[in-house]
């Protein structure tokens, strides 16, 4: 990746909630349906998000819940970015249009408590449901990122090949993955007690004990939370899988170079940019070039253990030799 590809996904986040921002500004504005052909543009108010999902929260909790949400798409995307292990622009670029979109909606129920829609697709037979730049946008995020997926699943789905292989060393990698997922839990355990505890003792000294009141706020805000901690659970494991890689990946494949090495099998060793340790090359180079003044292509170690071993015995017994000589020249 090259600060080029960075500004191009930097251009499809900002142009995608640019675009979005303007249009539906402009559409607030439609007193009356207005037809072009095919489409069609009429305001219309949908008070839920995906699904109809949090329509019925309280107004405050609706706000907390979208916010904490939005913070969490660009916190994982960001660390998508980064789990990706080759430039695969179509994927980026897809997934830049969806966070542009999917933030543009959920600024709205943020600002208004509702997205705007005013987007119609019609004939004489047919009509599509009403829609927004933002939604029209996801989609052609998600066909970005479907394409993608498909045009390098090798990297992404490897066949039976060890070194791409994600558990390199399955014991320490599950290891590493569960450790930073019990440091992740504890941060929203400590995160969320302190949130719960402030938003009851907020309610209760402005209505009182009502326990309606406090079902009504409190209920939706534990699940909120459980499903945002639950998720950021796994993307930590997932974070946690690709690091432990980093570092287990080229340990093992050093290893396995030089098990080679030491069979007479002379070649270089090479290191994704990707992976730590990458002074590993530099050691392999000089290991190699050593052995290589050494010990003979194609030639394994114990063969040369073996050679050096009988010349030393043929040394040993040219020196004995040489020793009864000199004493049966002295003895007689």
């Amino acid at each position: 990746m090259t600060k080029k590809h960075w500004f191009i996904i930097s251009m499809a986040f900002t142009l995608t909630w640019v675009l979005d921002r303007v249009t539906k500004l402009w559409a607030l504005d439609l007193i009356t349906n207005k037809s072009f052909g095919f489409l069609e543009f009429s305001l219309h108010y949908n008070p839920g998000a995906i699904l109809g999902l949090f329509a019925n929260l309280p107004p405050v909790l609706r706000v907390v819940t979208l916010s904490t949400g939005g913070a969490f798409l660009i916190f994982s995307f960001f660390m998508l970015q980064y789990l990706i292990p080759i430039r695969a622009m179509s994927i980026r670029v897809g997934m830049a249009l969806l966070l542009g979109g999917i933030l543009g909606n959920v600024a709205d129920r943020i600002a208004w408590g509702h997205v705007v829609d005013f987007i119609i697709i019609k004939n004489k037979t047919w009509h599509s449901p009403v829609f927004n730049i933002a939604d029209a946008i996801q989609w052609i995020g998600h066909i970005s990122v479907i394409y993608g997926l498909f045009k390098y699943a090798e990297t992404f789905w490897p066949e039976q090949n060890t070194r791409k292989s994600l558990w390199v060393n399955f014991k320490f990698q599950i290891k590493y993955c569960f450790l930073l997922m019990v440091v992740g839990l504890g941060i929203g355990i400590v995160s969320g007690t302190f949130a719960y505890t402030y938003l009851r003792v907020t309610i209760i000294s402005l209505t009182g004990q009502n326990s309606y009141i406090l079902d009504k706020f409190l209920v939706p805000f534990i699940l909120s939370y459980a499903a945002i901690s639950g998720v950021f659970l796994m993307i930590l494991f997932l974070i946690g899988k690709s690091i432990s890689h980093r570092v287990a990946g080229p340990v093992y494949a050093f290893e396995k170079y030089l098990a080679e090495l030491m069979n007479g099998n002379f070649k270089s060793f090479k290191m994704r940019r990707s992976d730590e340790f990458q002074h590993l090359a530099e050691i392999g180079e000089k290991v190699k070039i050593h052995l290589e003044k050494v010990i003979p292509p194609s030639t394994e170690i114990s063969n040369v253990i073996d050679l050096t071993n009988q010349n030393a015995d043929n040394s040993l017994n040219n020196k004995n030799e040489d020793l009864n000589k000199d004493l049966s020249k002295k003895t007689n």
